[in-house]
């Protein structure tokens, strides 16, 4: 059973290399059909929130805005292998967390939710396609960095994660960031939780494994080849939510990851709009919906975190 799943995993992230940034079919309400996969025994459930375009929303002075009102669409880059975030399951239907905030925000800039066209863009690309207006924004556990805020702008944060490491059920000599020197540790390329492990020494450059997407990094794990997978908790609980058997988080977080919603830089109009709209979803209980039925599924409770409108 479990080189079953190894398998499954692994074909979702090969159909992710050869199909990602594709533009999907017709989408759904709660997500769409489009590239990549997920592992066969997985369906989506969705936190039941509706979301009813605004039809008489404006942003005025906001390009961004111009252009999905001339579309008559919102173009959202996101992620499709992360459960209870950014997942695609096998129907095609997209849910999690990050997919329902980002219907959200499409319905307070007037865009219905099935007017999505949902484009999977690796960490490592999310700034040129920001930049070069091939989504109108992203949202897929994109942590705010000043770096990245030379290159594009956020709205946020929507969630604070920490980074954490995930590991074999089995596995008793990794219990914090301290135990990882000589063991093999994967990641996202363009990540920020592999920048931290390299930048810290936290094991050996040769033990750093780094592939596009973290369910690359979890077949290898399933399959001993590495010894740890890290990034952010709030997606490794997810990971050890479906395989609860064979893996489990450390539980010891060692940075703090705010979540934006990335956005093209100079767009300030549409900046401010989509922060109005994510402080309205903390104040009306649509975050808390949101959250309970898709990422708070994982075993942690959440409270909406603070605005801070960068």
């Amino acid at each position: 059973m479990r080189m079953k799943r190894v398998a499954v995993v692994a074909a979702a992230a090969f159909a992710f290399t050869l199909t990602a940034c594709g533009e999907d079919g017709t989408p759904t309400p709660s997500g769409g059909t489009g590239s990549g996969a997920a592992p066969a025994s997985d369906t989506c459930t969705t936190s039941g929130a509706t979301f009813t375009a605004d039809t008489a929303a404006a942003v005025t002075g906001s390009p961004t805005f111009d252009k999905i009102k001339s579309a008559g669409k919102v173009v959202v880059g996101v992620k499709f292998d992360q459960p209870n975030l950014g997942y695609k399951d096998t129907a095609g239907t997209r849910c999690g967390f990050d997919i329902e905030i980002a219907q959200y925000l499409a319905s307070k800039v007037g865009v219905d939710p099935t007017k999505i066209e949902y484009k999977e863009i690796p960490s490592a690309n999310r700034e040129t396609a920001i930049k070069g207006g091939e989504i109108d924004y992203y949202v897929g556990t994109y942590s705010i960095t000043d770096k990245r805020k030379a290159d594009v702008s956020f709205a946020g944060p929507y969630f604070v994660a920490g980074q954490d490491l995930l590991v074999r059920k089995d596995e008793s000599a990794i219990t914090g960031k301290t135990a990882l020197m000589g063991k093999k540790v994967c990641s996202a390329t363009g990540s920020t939780p592999i920048q931290r492990i390299r930048d810290e020494k936290l094991t050996e450059p040769e033990n750093i494994v780094e592939f596009k997407t973290y369910s690359e990094c979890v077949s290898q794990l399933l399959d001993k080849k590495v010894d740890a997978v890290t990034t952010d908790d709030a997606i490794l609980k997810g990971y050890a939510a479906q395989s609860p058997s064979d893996l489990k988080v450390v539980g010891q977080p060692f940075s703090e990851e705010k979540y934006g919603v990335g956005l093209p830089r100079d767009d300030k109009a549409f900046r401010d709009a989509i922060n109005n709209a994510i402080e309205a979803s903390f104040k009306d209980g649509t975050w808390q919906k949101i959250y309970d039925g898709t990422l708070g599924k994982s075993g942690s409770p959440a409270t909406p975190p603070t605005l801070e409108r960068y």
